[in-house]
């Protein structure tokens, strides 16, 4: 008898589409892998330098991720810049300048009117040579609607035609992937290809949508691509996980310039298994990324965001009151936002409406277009809004926003004071109030379509409007009432006691942690955008505020709801399991069902065994010593037992249906004439995860989350009862919470 399996057979150890890893079983290859190298590398000096290199290679692989993903983020800020000033005009000194670096270089510009210079035309200049008038005005909407149709044309054709995974945000299914779900082709060149560009043409047609999640998702296509270089990654699946832990982190620091909070993001928010290692490597590839990203220098102010500030005020004691009033605001903002997408996203999925994707984008388009062009607070990039809400007016500011009466001769420091509001700041909080509203309404609909969407710069502009008009607010009431008890104490007439703007940045944190219930890298992110380290308390007063409030009415964040919706198989670590079953109440089979199919260890042949195999759809079966004496020998896997049978049928000599498969360790003496036997000990994981039938669930629901687990076998006295899958765990949870036990099941 040959034992064939000495040797590895490709494709044993493999997982199919749309399955779980084995967390134990992937961990234990990489020991096993790394104590090999370990041994040899005192043998000679050439596997001492493969030690070396084993060892290095996770750092080597990390500088990639950081350049690659730096580098593609520099690609679509400076491709989406130019893009979004196309839909407005075109350069004449050279059509691939946007509206900003065309008139750097202007002779003709004025401070006051940086934006317009001979270079820059319009399309109405261009069409019908006058910037003046109805018909003007008409011809620069009619072209604003149009490239804007273009383009989310262009982006939702790309999506369906070439890369269907390039769609969303794609942060709940990188959460699910990182838990160990298999999505092939998630993080696929095609993807990265597709997503990179799309998501250029989705944030320049002027949708209500942002880059910064799908920058994490691009990040992850990076770390998963470069992991093929390098055998350590590409053959482990839980090593993959931890790389792409780190690219998760690289995303965040490229999307916000925030390495720091980047790699909080990753550890709070989206990985499931962050050993302090991945925390490292995270720190370098966040590090690297950020670097790249500066260096590229898009946005030509030498800062890594488009909304750097900072802010000279201290804020003080009393301004706790409306932080934390947003915060409230927030938390309703995200509640809200997260039910009704929701609902719109099922409806989506259940109605005729899912059928007709490019349909439903370019409707939305229209309507975003039509209803942004007249208001300039809309019709600008939602980046740009951020930017001019977070900023602190000073006296050469010629926007809207700071068009406030000056009656004041000098100005110490460098400081404004407090002043009483002019006509172009009562004008800009009424097109402020209407951007608010159009904003909050079309992200509902927007969030979820068939392009690439991120929901980070939607929710924060929603925060900083509401903030920026509070803030403007408070601002007038201490220039007109300073003389209040509230007031009076800490703000003399002439000084400048409140921040319009640092109110805007807290609204904008309050939103998003609404949103995404995020707390800590919430605050960090916040702080690394705007310089601002003496801000922390009230970003993390509005931070927490929000997220009480938020998961007072709704427990779930917006990626959590998301996976739920589409049925990924995700055990959340942060819910506690509160009910009193057992796990014979779970497993499978239950009372009245047919008996637990098994395999022998030593009295099947390969015809049983194939027959077992095309009557079930089971991931894997429990191998019994007899199937009169129930006792565990092990558990085998269906992908491993079809190659292992497949190769041996055209590798070993003699095997036919008849020859009977081993799974021992010694096969008895047989008689002459039989046909050569199959030994397949090999594939047989002999330490399979077991519990007690009257093991209680909360333990074994602890047991899934903490370990990783596929499956776990159920035994009473050593004898095989039943099965628990993480399938069946997460239909008792959904049961348990009074939900559709079959929604939860990903189609």
């Amino acid at each position: 008898m040959m034992d064939f399996l000495e040797e590895p057979i490709p494709g044993v150890g493999t997982y199919d589409d749309f399955n779980t890893i084995d967390w134990v079983r992937e961990k234990s290859r990489d020991r096993d892998r790394h104590r090999e190298i370990t041994n040899k590398s005192k043998e000679s000096t050439w596997a001492l330098i493969h030690s070396v290199s084993d060892a290095f290679s996770g750092w080597l692989l990390m500088l990639l991720i950081g350049l690659l993903s730096g580098s593609l983020a520099g690609l679509i800020d400076i491709s989406a810049h130019w893009m979004t000033d196309l839909k407005e005009g075109i350069c004449t000194e050279g059509f691939w300048f946007n509206h900003e670096h065309c008139c750097w270089n202007s002779d003709h510009v004025t401070f006051e009117d940086r934006d317009k210079c001979p270079e820059w035309n319009s399309w109405s200049q261009l069409i019908i040579s006058t910037d003046e008038g109805a018909f003007a005005y008409i011809v620069n909407y009619f072209m604003y609607v149009l490239w804007a149709l273009l383009f989310a044309f262009l982006a939702v054709s790309l999506v369906k035609v070439f890369a269907p995974y390039a769609c969303g945000s794609g942060i709940p299914e990188i959460k699910t992937i990182l838990s160990g779900f298999i999505i092939r082709g998630y993080l696929g060149k095609w993807t990265l290809i597709i997503k990179t560009i799309t998501l250029v043409l989705a944030v320049s047609s002027g949708l209500s949508l942002g880059k910064e999640g799908p920058l994490v998702h691009v990040a992850c296509c990076c770390g998963n691509i470069l992991c093929h270089c390098f055998n350590k990654y590409r053959k482990n699946e839980a090593k993959r996980r931890e790389v792409l832990s780190a690219a998760a982190a690289a995303g965040v620091s490229v999307a916000f310039g925030a390495p720091i909070g980047g790699v909080l993001f990753s550890l709070e928010e989206v990985s499931y298994y962050f050993p302090l290692k991945t925390l490292w490597r995270s720190f370098f590839a966040a590090l690297v990324a950020a670097f790249t990203l500066r260096s590229i220098n898009p946005f030509g102010n030498s800062r890594l965001v488009l909304f750097y500030v900072e802010f000279h005020t201290p804020w003080h004691l009393f301004e706790l009151v409306p932080f934390i009033v947003l915060g409230i605001f927030g938390g309703l903002w995200g509640a809200l936002f997260i039910r009704t997408n929701i609902a719109w996203c099922r409806k989506r999925k259940t109605t005729q409406l899912g059928r007709y994707p490019v349909v439903e984008v370019l409707v939305v388009t229209a309507i975003t277009a039509i209803l942004a062009f007249p208001n300039e607070y809309t019709r600008m990039s939602t980046s740009e809004l951020i930017s001019e809400l977070f900023n602190d007016c000073g006296l050469l500011d010629s926007s809207k926003l700071c068009d406030y009466e000056n009656r004041f001769n000098t100005s110490k420091g460098g400081e404004l004071p407090d002043r009483p509001a002019g006509v172009g700041v009562y004008s800009a909080m009424w097109q402020l109030a209407l951007t608010l509203i159009l904003k909050i309404v079309i992200t509902i609909f927007t969030f979820g379509m068939k392009i690439p969407s991120g929901l980070f710069i939607p929710s924060m502009a929603v925060g900083a409007i509401a903030g920026r008009l509070l803030g403007v607010g408070m601002e007038q009431l201490a220039y007109y009432h300073h003389d209040w008890a509230i007031f009076n104490s800490w703000c003399s007439q002439g000084a400048d006691c409140i921040t319009p703007g640092l109110y805007a940045m807290v609204g904008a944190a309050a939103c998003l942690g609404g949103v995404t219930r995020m707390t800590v890298s919430l605050v960090v992110i916040m702080f690394e955008l705007t310089g601002g380290l003496e801000y922390i308390v009230p970003l993390m007063a509005a931070a927490m505020t929000s997220k009480w409030v938020a998961d007072a009415l709704g427990r779930e964040g917006i990626y959590d709801a998301h996976i739920r919706l589409n049925g990924y198989p995700f055990l959340e670590a942060k819910e506690e399991f509160a009910h009193k079953t057992l796990a014979m109440d779970v497993m499978k089979p239950r009372r009245n069902d047919p008996l637990l199919t098994v395999l022998t260890q030593d009295s099947m042949t390969v015809e049983d065994v194939e027959t077992v195999i095309s009557e079930t759809t089971y991931s894997g079966f429990p191998v019994v010593v007899s199937r009169e004496s129930q006792r565990l020998v092990g558990f085998v896997l269906r992908r491993d037992l079809i190659i292992s049978i497949e190769n041996a049928r055209k590798k070993q000599d003699g095997v036919v249906s008849t020859s009977i498969i081993y799974f021992t360790e010694h096969s008895p003496p047989m008689p002459p004439y039989t046909p050569p036997t199959l030994k397949l000990r090999n594939i047989l994981d002999l330490s399979p995860f077991t519990v007690t039938d009257l093991t209680p669930m909360e333990i074994v629901v602890d047991i899934f989350r903490k370990l990783g687990l596929r499956q776990c076998l159920v035994t009473h006295n050593g004898r095989l009862l039943g099965i628990i899958t993480k399938k069946d765990v997460l239909k008792h949870i959904a049961q348990m919470a009074n939900q559709d036990p079959d929604s939860i099941l990903f189609n």
